[in-house]
């Protein structure tokens, strides 16, 4: 097999290079010998990834708009000649043996969607963070976002094995988390996806603090910076004690520069970031209440930060994209303030607290209730949350982006994962309708319990969003189940006609009969499911952790059904059967579930108390 680059050199062409022959070499006869060019042309302005494949059993040519984009026409050719990759890890391929005269496609694709990426969250080893990367690419995605300064944080969850006492802690370092970080972003670069970075952590940080995650900081506030954290109730002072949940006094100078220094600093000493997150802190009904920031908003104040940050990035002729958010307080669009320079930024619309019982209704109206200091209640349903993103998008039109979290908690209430995956691939077409010009998921890596067929769907839409549910399903079963999986979608399907997204994700009262109903069905469907097939000794493959899944699911919904009937005692008894049970597989099903984050979601927010 030959490869012809027409292109200077690139790492990410040389990797597309070298992923289409490993592939290929595997796939087709012995004494085959077609001749392939790699081909970059200049992007059209606006133009999102965009390759076209003219490939014929002598070979051909596989040209994009960019290396990113030939490296995704490699792998769209694959897809074309019936390879599947259906989880991450090199395992979990379905690579078949095609004869020469099958070497044949011909087609043009151009991404429905600029922004098409996932969010790291969780419990994470290096060896998921790597896979992950590796996998986003094959699906269709072309970004990354390494939250903080350093996925510390995630790492530290896993290696410290936090919430399952059966294994032995390991030590981490933050050092350890750059060492990582750095070997993701290396593994990035050589696939083109575009690097996103940050967003919590900068207030913290402001206040003297590494802000590295969510835990409580035991350093006591210096009392020099004490004057720049929020007064809230007369007091000024860590937020729980927990730097990335401090806001700011936003009228105070010496923390506005502060914070702004900070992320112009950090763009000029990171210039490989392509969209630089900027976000105020983690929890709402914190923000200063001082006479001088009570003079305005905590949207006006962000729109000031912002226009100061590109103000400053201007003049040290940077261009890197600035992401700010819209979340919690910041829902609420400024009263005064306006972006100088929309260019510069990328809108991220987050709605956290939407329900996952149905997708986006384009055309549904909303309103948006009145701001109040430090009393406002996240909006609960879809169209008020819509109602924000509108009277936003009146202030700005430029790009933008929806940040959401179908796979963050709300899938876990999801047994068969076909709900919570029809719900992304509707929202996903749906976002050129709302206004919105991707979709970038905030979630969980070890997302993959009974499946990864969620995140399939999802690169596979974002890619395309003409690709049809029904057919994306149907090839992702195929190639995870073989001939199993009739009887795996069946199972699947029906368990997710039992779903509790809503009910995990603490939306609505705790005791509620029809819950517990749909908890006794799926745990008698997992029940029998059990009856008919033996358990698979643990280790790799689909089918052997689709059986441990429905081991898990059965504990977890029995726990369910007692929980949703006000059977407290009897319900925390049962979650920690569940829990002992998956804390006993991690070892053996690591990547399919984080045994961390279902404990910590349903103790959380479903209502466990175990």
């Amino acid at each position: 097999m030959s490869i012809t680059v027409t292109h200077a050199p690139n790492d990410t062409l040389a990797f597309a290079a070298a992923e289409l022959e490993r592939y290929l070499g595997r796939m087709l006869p012995a004494g085959a010998d077609p001749a392939f060019t790699l081909a970059v042309r200049a992007p059209r302005e606006g133009e999102n990834d965009a390759f076209r494949v003219d490939v014929s059993p002598a070979g051909g040519l596989i040209e994009g708009n960019a290396p990113r984009a030939v490296l995704l026409g490699v792998y769209d050719l694959l897809h074309a000649l019936g390879c599947r990759f259906f989880a991450p890890g090199r395992d979990n391929e379905l690579v078949p043996a095609i004869g020469r005269e099958a070497l044949s496609a011909r087609h043009e694709r151009t991404a429905s969607y600029r922004h098409r990426g996932v969010c790291i969250e969780g419990a994470d080893s290096r060896e998921n963070i790597l896979a992950f990367i590796d996998w986003l690419p094959k699906l269709g995605f072309n970004s990354f976002f390494l939250q903080f300064k350093n996925p510390y944080p995630f790492l530290a969850r896993w290696r410290r094995h936090e919430r399952n006492p059966l294994l032995a802690p390991e030590p981490v370092t933050v050092a350890d988390g750059a060492a990582v970080m750095a070997e993701a972003q290396r593994e990035m670069a050589r696939r083109g996806l575009a690097l996103h970075k940050v967003g919590h952590g900068w207030t913290g940080e402001a206040l003297g603090y590494q802000a590295l995650g969510w835990s409580p900081d035991a350093a006591p506030l210096a009392e020099e910076l004490r004057p720049l954290a929020a007064e809230l109730d007369g007091v000024r002072g860590l937020y729980h004690g927990v730097p990335a949940e401090t806001n700011l006094c936003l009228s105070d100078p010496r923390a506005r520069e502060r914070l702004i220094s900070l992320v112009v600093d950090y763009a000029r000493q990171q210039p490989e970031v392509d969209y630089l997150h900027f976000w105020m802190a983690d929890y709402y009904n914190n923000v200063c209440e001082c006479p001088a920031c009570r003079q305005t908003t905590l949207s006006d104040q962000y729109v000031s930060l912002l226009n100061e940050i590109d103000r400053r990035l201007t003049a040290a002729g940077l261009d890197t994209k600035i992401v700010f958010l819209l979340y919690q307080e910041l829902l609420w669009p400024p009263v005064r303030e306006r972006l100088d320079h929309p260019d510069r930024f990328v809108m991220m619309f987050a709605p956290i607290s939407r329900t996952f019982q149905r997708s986006y209704d384009p055309d549904a109206a909303g309103t948006v209730p009145p701001y109040v200091r430090n009393r406002i209640t996240l909006p609960g349903s879809l169209e008020e949350n819509l109602a924000f993103l509108r009277r936003w998008q009146e202030l700005f039109r430029g790009d933008s982006f929806l940040y959401d979290y179908p796979l963050g908690r709300a899938h876990y209430g999801d047994l068969g994962y076909v709900h919570i995956a029809r719900i992304i691939h509707d929202d996903v077409r749906r976002l050129r309708r709302l206004g919105l010009h991707g979709y970038v998921s905030c979630q969980e890596l070890r997302a993959g319990s009974p499946n990864f067929l969620p995140n399939y769907v999802m690169g596979r839409t974002l890619l395309d969003a003409g690709a049809d549910f029904d057919g994306l399903v149907r090839e992702y079963f195929a190639a995870a189940y073989g001939p199993r999986a009739d009887r795996a979608r069946e199972l699947l399907e029906a368990l997710s006609g039992c779903q509790l997204c809503d009910y995990v994700n603490n939306i609505g009262p705790r005791t509620d009969p029809a819950a517990a109903a749909a908890a006794d069905r799926a745990q008698a469907l997992c029940q029998a499911f059990l009856a008919e097939n033996e358990p698979a000794p643990d280790g790799p493959g689909a089918w052997a952790a689709l059986l441990h899944h429905v081991r898990y699911a059965a504990l977890l919904a029995r726990a369910l059904g007692l929980l949703a009937r006000g059977r407290e005692a009897e319900a925390n008894a049962a979650w920690r059967d569940m829990a002992a049970f998956i804390r006993a597989g991690e070892t053996a099903y690591q990547p399919w579930l984080d045994v961390y984050r279902i404990q910590d979601v349903t103790t959380g927010y479903t209502g466990f108390q175990p």
